[in-house]
């Protein structure tokens, strides 16, 4: 991969941010991917919301901010406790991720700052992506923005017993990356994940804010 970094102001002034932050005696670098990486929020919200359309169910789409980093079917089990549907979260699950693998993945964006942080310490550091979203899904998601070579441990949905918030993804990342949770730092956009990290014993950074 061609490590070219853009150099956009607004870009350099976030990804300088970035770097400040994230400067300490660390040994891995760990990644949410959806509304981290990838800026690719409007188009899941967007599928959730047809999703349940196609059932004749309205649904606003602040919910899935709201519940960002967790898995589609956990997503959806709190859209049923709120609209009072009955959504299989498994068919729900399938339909959703159909949809947005045959429509939109294809176009995803970067965060480009937060993408060209992790492309600057590739090979310095160790890098790891913890994602709630499907295997199938991240991978492809990591190849449209040209960075899947750089990721040395990927943990998604399934991977583990509990997901986000539960520390499990990230200590088992950790774990196979073969470094000390303590020496991790975790990059996310959703309060899932920083939840996640504060329970596996790591810092965090939340790259929205930024």
């Amino acid at each position: 991969m061609n490590k070219k970094i853009d150099t956009s102001a607004l870009n350099a002034r976030a990804l300088h941010k970035l770097t400040q932050l994230s400067q300490d005696d660390y040994q891995a670098f760990l990644y949410d991917c959806d509304g981290t990486l990838a800026d690719n929020m409007q188009a899941h919200k967007d599928t959730y919301v047809k999703v349940a359309a196609d059932k004749g169910v309205k649904i606003d789409p602040a919910i899935v901010d709201e519940f960002a980093g967790l898995p589609i079917p956990a997503v959806v089990e709190q859209i049923n406790k709120r609209y009072g549907s009955e959504f299989d979260p498994i068919a729900f699950e399938k339909l959703k991720s159909d949809l947005f693998y045959n429509e939109f993945i294809a176009h995803t964006i970067p965060v480009q700052f937060v993408v060209d942080h992790l492309v600057a310490h590739a090979g310095s550091m160790k890098i790891g992506v913890v994602s709630g979203g499907s295997r199938k899904m991240i991978q492809k998601t990591l190849e449209v923005l040209g960075i899947s070579n750089l990721v040395e441990v990927l943990v998604c949905a399934g991977d583990t017993p509990h997901g986000k918030p539960h520390p499990d993804p990230f200590l088992a990342a950790a774990e196979q990356l073969g470094v000390a949770p303590e020496k991790c730092l975790v990059f996310e956009d959703g309060e899932p994940g920083v939840q996640a990290a504060e329970a596996a014993g790591m810092k965090w950074i939340r790259v929205d804010k930024i």
